[in-house]
């Protein structure tokens, strides 16, 4: 590590595990700003469901990224990799430290190591996977993304058909595997980058995931839900703790079943945010109640 550059701590781990909470300490102790790398916390109108910090947690250290954007609006990696440049310059103009926080790996990623150089989308193509998931559903383009790229099937979000269909046309449109072309060509930043995981027992995680959607529902997560039912269509919302609750509003299932649903889909999350960052040689793990140990690992980099 280069000590005369600036430095940004990167916390990431699986949803639900503290990364707020210790973003926040590290936030105070290194005098610095936060950098939202979580893709739902983004949208203004999901507050609830996207355990948004509350309003004393967003007061007691300046966070970026967080509701700047309407769930209507057209935002993707490659945007988020230009803003959040831009914004660490800022911060980085006035403090040593930077702290990036959150649980979508492709958007840590994007500030990390830029985004990959991949070919453009055939249009042509896309509307033949468009309209194989309307007739064959989301199972048809899991089964050709699994024969095409079982790497990169392993770690997408399988619930995502925007991501299934995306990973299928760069295998078909390059005649490569999408996880060969996403490891490459890393840009080199000019700041050091430092990756902190959180990670406790599983047990303890599933817990606090089940706790977590529990007092989402108190909260009144029903009712958000309920405002934005007109939206349910938009990629935005193809998001757990909203999709579940649109099936019961559809009346194709009973509220009971959909906050079960919540919890199940929410640890599978979980599990698949782990897949992915296990991958990363680079991180250091830690327990997320170890802040004076994070603390001085981040001192002597």
């Amino acid at each position: 590590m280069n000590s005369s550059k600036k430095s940004l701590i990167v916390i990431l781990g699986p949803t639900a595990i503290g990364k707020t909470k210790l973003s926040i300490e590290l936030a105070k102790k290194f005098n610095t700003e936060i950098i939202s790398a979580d893709s739902r916390q983004f949208y203004k109108e999901m507050n609830i469901g996207t355990a948004k910090p509350s309003k004393e947690e967003l007061e007691s250290a300046k966070h970026h990224f967080i509701g700047n954007l309407s769930v209507s609006d057209n935002y993707n990696v490659s945007m988020f990799e230009q803003q959040a440049l831009l914004c660490l310059n800022k911060i980085f103009h006035k403090n040593r430290y930077a702290i990036m926080v959150g649980g979508s790996g492709l958007y840590i990623n994007a500030l990390c190591h830029g985004i990959d150089e991949l070919p453009d989308p055939d249009e042509s193509l896309r509307e033949q996977l468009k309209n194989l998931y309307k007739t064959k559903g989301i199972e048809a383009l899991k089964t050709k993304l699994q024969k095409l790229d079982p790497e990169y099937y392993a770690i997408v979000d399988k619930a995502n058909p925007k991501r299934l269909m995306r990973g299928i046309e760069v295998c078909i449109t390059s005649g490569k595997k999408y996880s060969s072309l996403r490891s490459q060509g890393y840009k080199n930043r000019y700041f050091n980058i430092i990756k902190i995981g959180l990670t406790i027992k599983r047990e303890k995680l599933f817990k606090k995931i089940n706790k977590r959607v529990d007092i989402m529902i108190d909260s009144g997560l029903l009712d958000e839900a309920k405002n934005l039912y007109h939206y349910k269509n938009l990629n935005a919302l193809n998001t757990v703790g909203y999709k579940e609750l649109f099936e019961y509003f559809d009346k194709k299932i009973s509220l009971e079943r959909a906050i079960e649903n919540i919890k199940t889909n929410t640890r599978r999350y979980a599990k698949r945010q782990m897949t992915w960052f296990k991958k990363d040689k680079d991180i250091k793990w830690f327990n997320p109640e170890n802040i004076q140990e994070i603390i001085e690992y981040i001192k002597n980099f």
